[in-house]
């Protein structure tokens, strides 16, 4: 379906998104619960299924597991209630925002009010680990729902992370984390424009195909080579002087036939005036902007040069072989030998039953870790290896985004010839290709530029798969070519460039 059915809009649980992210929070609570009670029940049993040598000390080890898996699970219940409570009586709001802290570390959000008049600083409640998908993004916006004097939810630009968020306490704590705030600039920023569509919001709004591996190769059923009239040709004529057109598309300076689509005369003959919109998307000065603002500091010292994926094998590919899985063999397999090497020891009697208990979750990783290797990244590997060595290969400018729903880099591409006023072709996720620490070290060092587009061999549900290379080296997708489809794909852009609507003096 290329057009978005629509509904009407009031309250922040009509946007799909956000729906969806609630029941997925909702799902994980429930599985808490049943876990705690589970444990309960096995600790309560041990006597009776285990030898009195270690039934106190399984007993006591499934309690502790049980009482933190339970009580976890009834304090996400009670935030779940109150972000229900939230989501459905207001809508979305899209703030300027800063987080205070130090570095990663930082669990506290300072947002700016619409009209600028006041700052509300906020305490997130929630782990670090969820704390981290929702962190102000480089674009420094989120979006918010609920009175910041009670408590509300805070969310990326897009609505599919959310996490609880109250006021802070203490009236001096406040005045100086608002004084933080203001020295980052928090109140001179440019104001985002506010979430809407226009009265509707579409059923589903897509987000990148960004899975790490590529598992989506799992449904990989058809592998052809591409057809030149499937491929987008640069569009020529580029003015040297003004940077724009000089040679415009017919179409687009005489528009449409009468009657009819796409200005053929065997068209069928349709209402114009009944056509919806086409959704408005960012044009390449705009995106160029954004991707200045988000670029952060270059890396101290540029990443190791991995192996030419055109003279060796993919398993000599250092990108290759994370997009494959095969780290996290080797990782649980070094786990496996440490655990088996302290067995052979002669570990105290009292300590066995930890050990076991490591062993077997060890034991259990690797298993899962081959599995996931065997069934889907090993192929997704060598379909990224194929498309990297084909020869054919298309020339496109680049921006370069970062999505703030995790972090990840994100390839917005353009007409070779374009100029500024030229509007996105299609979006590519990407790997990380820096270490965990550092995941942006090995990006392209400009936010944008040229990039030489190979691949076009392989395809999952009409999506192919395409390399970019970038200074000489390539730069593994997360993810399919995604081309504009209406509604979804602006959607996508809104999310990884939050529209501005003014400037502050």
């Amino acid at each position: 379906m290329t057009r978005a059915e629509t509904r009407a809009v009031t309250s922040a649980l009509d946007v799909e998104t956000t729906a969806r992210a609630l029941d997925e929070y909702r799902g994980k609570i429930f599985g808490l619960m049943c876990a705690g009670v589970v444990l309960l029940l096995l600790a309560l049993a041990a006597g009776e299924l285990l030898g009195e040598e270690w039934a106190e000390q399984v007993a006591a080890m499934f309690t502790a597991f049980g009482i933190l898996s339970l009580g976890a699970g009834i304090g996400s219940w009670i935030i779940a209630r109150r972000m229900r409570r939230a989501l459905g009586s207001g809508t979305w709001s899209a703030h300027p925002a800063v987080a205070i802290g130090h570095g990663r570390t930082a669990t506290t959000v300072v947002l700016r009010s619409p009209d600028r008049s006041e700052a509300w600083p906020l305490t997130v409640i929630a782990t670090r680990q969820r704390y981290e998908l929702v962190r102000p993004g480089p674009d420094g916006v989120l979006w918010w729902c609920g009175d910041p004097r009670v408590g509300g939810v805070l969310a990326p630009p897009g609505g599919g992370e959310l996490i609880w968020a109250k006021q802070m306490r203490g009236g001096h704590v406040r005045r100086r984390v608002v004084a933080r705030a203001e020295a980052e600039g928090l109140m001179h920023r440019a104001t985002p424009r506010q979430p809407q569509w226009q009265g509707a919001v579409p059923e589903r709004v897509l987000g990148v195909d960004s899975v790490e591996g590529l598992d989506s190769v799992e449904g990989l059923d058809s592998v052809r080579g591409l057809d030149s009239a499937q491929a987008p040709d640069p569009v020529q004529g580029l003015d040297p002087v003004t940077g724009r057109d000089s040679v415009t598309d017919r179409d687009s300076v005489t528009g449409p036939g009468p009657g009819t689509v796409d200005g053929s005369p065997d068209g069928p003959p349709v209402r114009l005036d009944k056509a919806p919109p086409a959704p408005a998307l960012p044009t390449y000065a705009e995106l160029v902007e954004h991707a200045r603002r988000q670029a952060g500091p270059k890396a101290a010292r540029a990443p190791r040069r991995e192996a030419d994926v055109r003279e060796v094998a993919w398993w000599r590919v250092r990108g290759l072989r994370r997009a494959a899985g095969l780290h996290r063999v080797l990782i649980a397999l070094t786990f496996c030998a440490a655990v088996g090497a302290v067995a052979l020891t002669g570990p105290p009697e009292e300590d066995r039953l930890k050990l076991y208990a490591v062993g077997a979750v060890v034991v259990l990783a690797l298993v899962y870790s081959v599995y996931r290797f065997l069934a889907f990244g090993r192929r997704s590997a060598r379909v990224l290896a194929r498309a990297a060595t084909a020869p054919v290969h298309l020339l496109r400018r680049y921006v370069l985004l970062y999505d703030p729903q995790g972090g990840g880099p994100v390839l917005v591409l353009f007409p070779m010839y374009g100029g500024w006023g030229a509007g996105p072709e299609a979006v590519l996720p990407l790997i990380p290709p820096g270490p965990q620490k550092d995941p942006r070290r090995g990006l392209p060092a400009a936010p944008a530029g040229k990039v030489a587009l190979h691949g076009w061999l392989d395809f999952v549900e009409r999506r192919s798969f395409v390399v970019p290379w970038i200074e000489g080296r390539p730069l593994w997708p997360a993810g399919t070519y995604h081309e504009p489809d209406g509604q979804e794909f602006a959607a996508l852009l809104d999310r990884l460039a939050p529209p501005l609507e003014a400037q502050a003096s």
